[in-house]
């Protein structure tokens, strides 16, 4: 058993797509499954009898809206290795669930846009994958369309990122007439044909550089001298210190047209790490041979209509995951039936019987899990795994049904999207669900919340804007204190902790200048 075990988690690789919105993020995870033959064209997966299933933008208001909402786990062989691909958000109001995503990966591509290279989200999750320490693969896409010099952007990402890149693959061509890739590891010039609207994969010639030369002209000469002066500057790729997060190897080429797909997937294989012991909340390594452990980082409801059902996505982090064994979660130390658990293909699943370290389970009818538990077999010795802070929420708003007849539908769509992290659903300890506040990082998670409040539950709601500019953590002794001063609110949270809202920041800052002893903590993410 431990020698399988050891042996399966070398062949998964369990990573997280990133980038700032319309970078190309979700046309390269489709281009990834196309290239792996998980779908036979851009825009489908295989059918599951008969039946066409979209992939990782499965929800009606990312489809309608043509942005990434909700982060999606991908299973699929490539290699004779098995990949775990997270899919996420590019926006900002969502980059909460993205620091979900990424506690659960072992390393990330970074999608940049080669017109408009480092913008202020992608900067914000970078920010994230250092405090992770996960080794980042950065993918300069859109290079069928003008853009910048490509140097100029090997600047920006050692100036503002402070990740010294290393291209693995070169340009040959400018913007918009892109001829190929140098693979500056074997001096092998990749050429590409284009096929209609990058349906199917484009055809590639390996020419040797001498014939390279001859054949494309001024566009090679261009490109050898820019590969020259990078030779010159040691930018070679370098495994430790990618590892160690301080190099990022670099990849160019167009997912749209497909150009440079293979060679940064074969990257994902190559050099991304596989699962290795991950540390408890004591700091104690929990090795991969040890018995089945876990993690929750996701929690999704009504991905399957016909069935309104609850599904946890789960992190392998050691030990062998038989379908049907009982688990047990640290944070309520009761059981939990493992029968229908799952691999996740957008909002389609397969059942599965075997998991292993690194692989995202997604298990079904998760009634009792939450995002950050921990799970092991109930055989095994306890484990829990740090939690998954939350971020301070930025904007708020009251909510209230449009029919008060679909009061009940309300607060079971409330609680359920509360769990999910949708948002946070603040509540008066005397009023309960009477006048809920939410909070967000940001607007278009109410979008999302009114969006599936009616959709989902059948309870259409009012959204009102709450005056309140901060929130503070704090605790039953200050509580009682801060609810005597004008313009604080206390409030709950579902975990039960209290919280201060303050209509006016600058009279929170007289408080904490004029009465230290009370408790009002920032919530951080870290």
């Amino acid at each position: 058993m431990s020698e399988q075990v050891i042996s399966e988690a070398a062949r998964r690789r369990t990573f997280a797509i990133i980038s700032h919105p319309d970078a190309g993020k979700t046309t390269l995870t489709e281009k990834f499954l196309l290239y792996a033959g998980a779908i036979t064209a851009g825009g489908a997966v295989k059918a599951h009898e008969g039946r066409r299933a979209a992939t990782s933008d499965w929800m009606d208001m990312e489809q309608k809206r043509g942005i990434s909402i909700t982060s999606t786990a991908l299973n699929f062989a490539y290699r004779d290795h098995e990949l775990n691909l997270l899919d996420t958000p590019g926006h900002r109001d969502f980059s909460e669930d993205t620091y979900r995503v990424l506690a659960a990966v072992d390393a990330v591509v970074m999608v940049l846009d080669s017109a408009k290279g480092i913008e202020p989200q992608t900067l914000k999750l970078f920010e994230v994958c250092r405090s992770r320490h996960l080794p980042v693969i950065t993918f300069l896409n859109k290079f069928d369309r003008p853009g910048m010099d490509p140097l100029e952007l090997l600047d920006q990402i050692e100036e503002q990122i402070d990740l010294r890149p290393t291209p693995a693959t070169w340009p040959v061509g400018t913007h918009g007439d892109l001829r190929g890739v140098v693979d500056r590891r074997s001096d092998v010039f990749t050429r590409y044909t284009r096929t209609a609207r990058g349906a199917q994969i484009a055809p590639e010639e390996d020419v040797p550089a001498e014939r390279a030369a001859a054949e494309e002209g001024a566009a090679w000469d261009q490109a050898a001298e820019q590969i020259e002066l990078l030779t010159a500057m040691e930018a070679d790729v370098d495994l430790p210190s990618f590892l160690a997060g301080e190099s990022t190897p670099v990849f160019a080429g167009s997912a749209l047209t497909n150009f440079g797909v293979r060679h940064l997937l074969d990257a994902v294989v190559d050099l991304a790490p596989a699962p290795t012991p991950r540390d408890d909340r004591n700091g104690k390594p929990r090795h991969l041979d040890e018995p089945c452990s876990a993690f929750v980082f996701k929690v999704q409801a009504n991905m399957d209509r016909n069935h309104r059902d609850r599904i946890a996505f789960a992190r392998i982090c050691s030990g062998r995951f038989d379908r049907g064994m009982v688990m047990t979660c640290a944070r309520t130390a009761k059981p939990f039936a493992t029968k229908y658990a799952s691999t996740v293909f957008g909002a389609e699943r397969t059942t599965i019987d075997e998991a292993f370290p690194g692989d995202v389970v997604g298990l079904v009818n998760a009634t009792g899990l939450n995002i950050g538990d921990s799970l092991y077999d109930e055989n095994g010795a306890k484990v829990e795994f740090p939690s998954i802070p939350q971020f301070a929420p930025e904007v708020f708003a009251t909510a209230h049904p449009v029919d008060t007849g679909k009061s009940k539908q309300f607060r079971k769509g409330l609680d359920q999207l509360d769990e999910e992290g949708v948002v946070q659903v603040l509540r008066d300890p005397d009023w309960g669900d009477a006048s809920p506040v939410l909070a967000a990082v940001g607007q278009l998670q109410f979008d999302v919340f009114a969006n599936r409040l009616d959709i989902e539950f059948n309870a259409p709601i009012e959204l009102s804007s709450a005056p309140y500019q901060a929130i503070r953590l704090t605790d039953s002794t200050s509580a009682d204190v801060l609810r005597e001063k004008p313009g604080v609110r206390i409030l709950s949270r579902q975990d039960g902790a209290l919280v201060a809202l303050f209509e006016n920041k600058y009279a929170l800052q007289r408080i904490e200048q004029n009465e230290p002893e009370l408790v009002l903590d920032h919530i951080i993410a870290g």
